[in-house]
């Protein structure tokens, strides 16, 4: 079949992306789903800083490559055997497909699947190859999904089934977003009620550690970024302090608010300069945690006497270190409860002709997620 795409030929187009149009939208040809595939009517996709690092270079992937990855829409059709979901079935995209036998995936950690990691750098489906195509040939996938396209086929174990009155502009987040931010506190940190926690760089994911951390009843919750937007949203989000980045005793002031240092500090802004900074907001024996992913060649100084003399944590955090047939229900049902108002999160709905402009608004800090909606 033929459906409609955006798709990346060239890395590191200059801005504003409005003029120099990386993404072009374009018809493209989708295979039929093969053994273990899907293909799915992409309802809305939100755009996430893991597709601007592809669009500005910071972290090359395959082209020619249809982007996307934070999704959710409709079963369309059914590849030879799957047989647990059918035509009609509501699902959110996972970036990371999970294979369910390497060793990582057998100890419960579907997250860090050998299989899935490699196919996702090669622009490959989890089964083998690739199922979309120009008149040049392939078009590779973005992590197993390239989900800002009317329709995608995907594997099987790139999707998980959720219910079908939830709006799908609100699903989409539960694929990425919500999965990094709220997996990184409750998965990654096991942060419990009472301890302090601080979360600097507050994009969606960033927010959603915020959202994740009221959850758990963390106190006190310190939010930190440069824009005082976003600081201004986080204090609406509940009993959260804000901090701005920009200041010159930024950690001091952290310090200050959590008695201290944080118990756990999560660093979502994808900056060496952020982690070092988090890693001094946090307090002797505490973690300090970081999702955020710079361009491959950062690398960060850590005093050893500190992480020795201190016992201190530095750990990284993968998709919140989730289950993600367990957990994006799990997340589900607290946000219906009011415990994670991830809607609070949706700053736009676009379609996908606009989305180079938004990609502006992204890169600009101007936006938390823009969705474009199918």
């Amino acid at each position: 079949m033929q459906t409609t795409a955006a798709v990346l030929r060239t890395l590191g187009a200059p801005r504003p992306y409005a003029d120099s149009l990386p993404l072009s939208i374009e018809t493209v040809t989708l295979d039929a789903p093969g053994p273990g595939e899907v293909r799915v009517a992409v309802k809305a996709a939100g755009l996430c800083h893991s597709d601007l690092s592809v669009i500005n270079g910071d972290r090359p992937r395959p082209l020619p490559m249809a982007l996307g990855h934070e999704a959710a829409g409709l079963v369309e059709a059914l590849g030879d055997g799957v047989t647990d979901l059918a035509v009609g079935d509501h699902v959110v995209m996972v970036f990371m497909p999970s294979c369910g036998h390497c060793n990582p995936c057998a100890g419960g950690r579907p997250a860090l699947c050998e299989p899935g990691a490699a196919a996702n750098g090669r622009g490959e489906l989890l089964t083998g190859g690739r199922r979309i195509h120009d008149a040049a040939g392939d078009l590779n996938h973005h992590l197993g999904c390239s989900a800002f396209a009317g329709h995608a086929v995907v594997s099987r174990r790139s999707l998980v089934k959720i219910d079908a009155d939830l709006p799908f502009e609100h699903a989409a987040l539960f694929g990425c977003a919500v999965l990094t931010g709220v997996g990184a506190v409750v998965n990654t940190a096991g942060v419990r009620a009472g301890q302090g926690v601080a979360v600097v760089g507050l994009g969606g994911v960033g927010l959603s550690s915020v959202l994740g951390a009221l959850a758990a009843g963390a106190a006190p919750v310190v939010a930190v970024d440069l824009s005082e937007d976003k600081l201004a949203l986080a204090r609406t989000l509940g009993p959260v302090q804000t901090v701005n980045a920009g200041d010159a005793d930024a950690v001091e002031q952290v310090r200050a608010l959590t008695g201290g240092g944080a118990d756990f500090v999560f660093e979502m802004a994808g900056s060496v300069r952020a982690l070092d900074a988090a890693w001094r907001m946090t307090r002797r024996g505490g973690t300090t945690v970081t999702a955020g992913l710079p361009p491959p060649e950062a690398a960060l100084a850590v005093n050893v006497v500190s992480l020795v003399a201190e016992e201190r944590t530095l750990k990284g955090s993968y998709i919140g270190t989730c289950v993600p047939s367990r957990d994006i229900p799990r997340y589900v049902a607290l946000f219906r409860q009011g415990r994670l108002p991830v809607d609070r999160l949706l700053t736009g709905v676009i379609p996908l002709s606009d989305i180079n402009a938004a990609f502006d608004r992204l890169a600009d800090g101007q936006a938390v997620r823009t969705v474009v909606r199918f």
